[in-house]
């Protein structure tokens, strides 16, 4: 499956060669020209890994990143620019960029880096939509707003994130998030599945957390 990528890039020619060669291996990208830009385009949907260029219109692409981290959010950055000093790449990996490129570049070697950026991240970053959940830094993001969760909430969420798109049943639940290996018989399971509800599909954001009739619950992006 190809990776939701996000290039801030405003050389035309660049730009050109990577959106070319990345869709061609089956990667979607979307493209931003400065920060300005690129940071509207994070405010509204999750990426997997930012492609960024430190010599922009409005600014150096690192600030970007500074912001992305001053926010929580571990999306994998690869600074992508022709400053390739040892200082200039200190100076990137210190802002929060994951890895560092220098120009020229082969495309071959970009998206191999951006696939190893992707694979690091993928066992502790839970995507569904817009909702991101970070088992790292135990954080959850719905687009760029932070929901606060309780730990119970935060577990019996990560448990529908991460069995997504395969229903979850009550029993499973639980034993997974409350280990009751019997029934308590009380409606535990369902007020909890309720409050993380109000909690997430906030604003008229189309819901995630869905209940399948006589089975479960699914976390799925309709």
């Amino acid at each position: 499956m190809g990776l939701r990528l996000l290039l801030v890039e405003d050389d035309g020619h660049t730009a050109g060669e990577v959106l070319r060669g990345m869709r061609e291996r089956g990667h979607s990208v979307e493209h931003a020209e400065d920060v300005e830009r690129a940071g509207a385009l994070l405010e509204t949907r999750p990426f997997d890994v930012i492609i960024v260029d430190r010599m922009l219109p409005d600014g150096d692409g690192l600030i970007l990143i500074k912001r992305l981290r001053a926010r929580e959010n571990g999306t994998p950055a690869l600074a992508l620019t022709a400053m390739g000093r040892i200082a200039d790449r200190v100076e990137g990996l210190k802002a929060g960029a994951d890895d560092y490129l220098v120009k020229p570049f082969s495309l071959d070697e970009l998206e191999a880096r951006v696939e190893a950026l992707a694979r690091r991240v993928s066992a502790v970053r839970l995507v569904i939509g817009d909702l991101v959940l970070d088992r790292l830094t135990r954080t959850v993001h719905r687009g760029s707003t932070r929901i606060a969760l309780m730990p119970r909430e935060f577990q019996l969420l990560e448990l529908l994130m991460a069995s997504s798109p395969a229903v979850v049943t009550r029993t499973m639940l639980l034993e997974r998030v409350w280990e009751f290996h019997f029934d308590p018989g009380t409606n535990l399971v369902e007020a909890h599945v309720s409050r993380l509800r109000s909690k997430i599909d906030r604003g008229g954001d189309p819901p995630l957390i869905h209940t399948v009739r006589g089975e479960g619950y699914v976390a799925l992006a309709r």
